[in-house]
């Protein structure tokens, strides 16, 4: 694909609508879990020994920075809905 072509151009002047929509749905989700944590008073080292993951895993989940996949959805709405 040429660097140049108007696609390429589009999208760096428009951005893209689903990544800005996956974007908000992981910051609404992290918010959510967040909540949820705080409702529980769990920590998130507390959810990353439940769900034996990296804890700087845990921490990228709950800032936005990183995709929520829907098996890990699952363990997390498992592990705070106890």
């Amino acid at each position: 694909m040429e660097e140049n072509d108007f696609v390429s151009i589009w999208l760096e002047e428009s951005g893209n609508p689903a990544i800005e929509e996956l974007t908000q749905l992981n910051l609404e989700v992290a918010g959510k879990a967040t909540k949820a944590l705080a409702d529980k008073v769990l920590s998130e080292n507390d959810l990353a020994i439940s769900l034996d993951i990296n804890p700087d895993e845990i921490k990228r989940w709950l800032t936005g920075r990183h995709t929520f996949s829907v098996k890990i959805l699952k363990e997390i709405s498992a592990t705070l809905v106890m």
